[in-house]
């Protein structure tokens, strides 16, 4: 049996859609069957409207699904993808998260395996606090988090054992290299391998 994926995140100009999208491409020729899906937009519409790039982004995604509870009931394992909010998790992210209360008291939050990946536009402009406040809702659902740690050379070049991160620089218009590519491959390879283990499948 192929491993359920979802993937769940915010982006608001494009940086973080292009890192799901490309971990979406990865799990599919790995086999996985996935769900690829942003959450809903909360910011009033003169707030997009003040950065085009958003409001650009936000018009090319407007056809493609939301993400629901059930897209988290369904998976065997979920990677979440937010940008970096003064060092925590995008607020449109956190309220799907907190709204996840139903499924956390029956219990179908726990014991999926998940993983996160980030983005600043600052090297240390919070990705690492941001990956590890997500964390702190995925102990609270019972899940199983496996980060990539220092398991593959990559992660010696892109240096976060705690998911992916990518820097766009101060202008936001660093687009994803070849090590973050990279990072995003293993991340996503690594969490299929420990779901297909957990389910006995290897």
């Amino acid at each position: 049996m192929s491993v359920k994926l979802a993937i769940i995140y915010y982006s608001s100009t494009g940086t973080v859609d292009a890192m799901a999208r490309r971990a979406a491409a990865t799990a599919e020729k790995a086999g996985a069957e996935v769900r690829l899906r942003h959450v809903a937009e909360l910011a009033p519409d003169e707030v997009v409207d003040s950065m085009p790039e958003w409001r650009e982004h936000l018009d090319s995604v407007a056809d493609e699904p939301t993400a629901t509870p059930d897209d988290i009931v369904w998976a065997d394992a979920v990677v979440f993808g937010s940008p970096t909010r003064f060092g925590n998790v995008a607020s449109q992210l956190k309220q799907y998260l907190d709204a996840l209360g139903p499924q956390w008291g029956e219990g179908k939050l726990a014991d999926k395996v998940y993983a996160g990946f980030t983005a600043a536009k600052t090297q240390h402009g919070g990705q690492e606090t941001t990956l590890l406040a997500l964390y702190n809702t995925i102990y609270h659902f019972g899940g199983i988090l496996v980060p990539p740690g220092y398991t593959d050379p990559v992660k010696f070049e892109d240096g976060n054992p705690y998911g992916v991160s990518h820097g766009t620089g101060a202008d936001g218009d660093v687009p994803l290299g070849d090590v973050q590519e990279a990072a995003l491959d293993h991340l996503v390879e690594r969490v299929l391998d420990v779901t297909r283990r957990l389910d006995g499948q290897d």
